[in-house]
């Protein structure tokens, strides 16, 4: 009763966000950290939460480089 109790809660939780989900790089390192966290030791869940949360950081990690470079033609002489 506990269990089905929480799943609810999370599921309308998660409706009621109304943000919408940015998941670059999300889903590739979910993958990645899925299958890795699976061979370790049957930790597939864990390696996917950390998986995802470094594709996230490495995909922002790249969106800053890219806005910091300045265009070319732009350069200071």
């Amino acid at each position: 009763m506990k269990t089905s109790a929480a799943l609810f809660a999370v599921a309308v939780l998660a409706l009621a966000s109304a943000a919408p989900a940015d998941a670059k790089g999300c889903l590739r390192g979910a993958a990645v950290g899925g299958v890795a966290g699976h061979y370790a030791g049957h930790h597939g869940v864990l390696g996917a939460i950390a998986g995802c949360a470094y594709g996230r950081h490495r995909a922002n990690e790249q969106q800053r480089q890219q806005q910091t470079r300045v265009p070319a033609g732009q350069e200071k002489l």
